[in-house]
């Protein structure tokens, strides 16, 4: 099944567990973030809207927004509560812009998706206008290495995040919950850098957040959570 396949058939189990105040990542770093960062913007895409809910709060700053997404169920769920933007079913190696019409564009947590994702990133520059700006969430790429996980040795009395294969490119399907499937890409972030920079997207910011309060309660037993990002926002500005 493909990745769109997939995320039309659990667009729903999307929505339930991370919209709505549903997931303290969203409610308690990544929404104020964006509060942070988008103040200001005028003119703002996000491509890999979901159900629209970075949409809407960028909308409440003020700004014209247009939200894109390729699974139809998540476009439906994001009219069905407005809030303000407008909403596209579309790909994101495909955006339905003309050049240089957007301030700003956004990806939240969506890149890892996308396979391949440099044309999406040379889409994204295209739409973006001279000196625009883009916010690219990402789930942290050394935490999303294949085989990475949090190790509780009962016998030494160790724990300690274990880092799997971090260079290679690795496309997955993940069972993220009983019966929930879904496609996951890890890249290492130089790959992210270099293509940006090659297409003229160049960082001016890298934020790696300490985990929220309730994404450690979520998570007991990480004695150490506190100082190991889950999330990395890289700020690029369009130069050329």
């Amino acid at each position: 099944m493909r990745g769109e396949e997939l995320w039309e058939r659990n667009a729903r189990w999307w929505q339930a567990s991370f919209t709505a105040g549903a997931d303290p990542e969203y409610e308690e770093q990544i929404l104020p973030m964006v509060d942070h960062f988008l103040r200001g913007s005028r003119r703002v895409l996000e491509v890999g809207c979901g159900e629209g809910q970075v949409s809407r709060r960028i909308a409440a700053l003020g700004a014209e927004v247009v939200g894109l997404d390729p699974a139809p169920a998540q476009i439906r769920t994001a009219l069905e509560r407005d809030g303000g933007p407008r909403f596209v079913q579309a790909r994101a190696e495909h955006l339905p812009l003309g050049d240089a019409v957007v301030d700003t564009v956004v990806v939240c947590l969506a890149i890892e998706h996308v396979d391949p994702f440099e044309p999406a990133i040379a889409e994204i520059a295209r739409v973006l206008e001279p000196g625009g700006r883009l916010f690219l969430f990402l789930s942290h790429p050394l935490l999303q290495a294949p085989g990475s996980c949090w190790v509780d040795d009962q016998v030494f009395g160790e724990q300690y995040w274990r880092v799997g294969p971090y260079l290679p490119d690795d496309v997955m399907i993940d069972e993220v919950a009983p019966g929930v499937e879904l496609p996951f890409a890890h890249r290492p972030l130089s790959r992210y850098v270099h293509t940006m920079g090659s297409l003229g997207l160049w960082i001016e910011d890298m934020v790696e957040p300490p985990p929220s309060s309730g994404v450690q309660e979520q998570e007991p037993g990480f004695e150490h959570g506190d100082t190991i990002p889950r999330l990395m926002l890289l700020c690029a500005r369009r130069v050329t």
